[in-house]
């Protein structure tokens, strides 16, 4: 897999856990790990890049459990890198539908020039 493969995989993945954070900044690594079938290590290693660039930042608490728990915040910087991200992966997204669109198109018309060529 080329590197621009793997980085856009990686964005994506990093959106999708962005967004949940957005959503509930208590999310734990393991409820990330299992939403999005990624290995718990793979997830922890992506947190602590976010953290180590300054997207989001932690917060210790204790939950009513007595367990020591986390809270992910977004920074001002995280907040502008998630809106990039966002934007980047609209474009792939539509440039991806936009090729499908066109293979879909193409195979529409070789099966409709064969069907004709079979009745006449």
């Amino acid at each position: 897999m080329n590197n621009n493969k793997h980085d856009i995989f990686d964005s994506e993945r990093i959106l999708h856990i962005l967004k949940e954070i957005e959503t509930n900044p208590k999310v734990t690594q393991r409820y990330l790990s299992e939403k999005f079938a990624i290995s718990l290590g793979k997830v922890n290693y992506l947190i602590n890049a976010l953290i180590g660039k300054g997207i989001i930042k932690v917060k210790n608490f204790k939950n009513s459990k007595n367990k020591l728990a986390y809270m992910y915040l977004f920074t001002p910087y995280g907040i502008k890198t998630k809106l990039q991200l966002t934007r980047k992966f609209l474009a792939w997204k539509l440039d991806e539908y936009e090729k499908l669109r066109m293979e879909i198109e193409n195979y529409k018309k070789e099966v409709s020039s064969n069907t004709s060529e079979k009745k006449g």
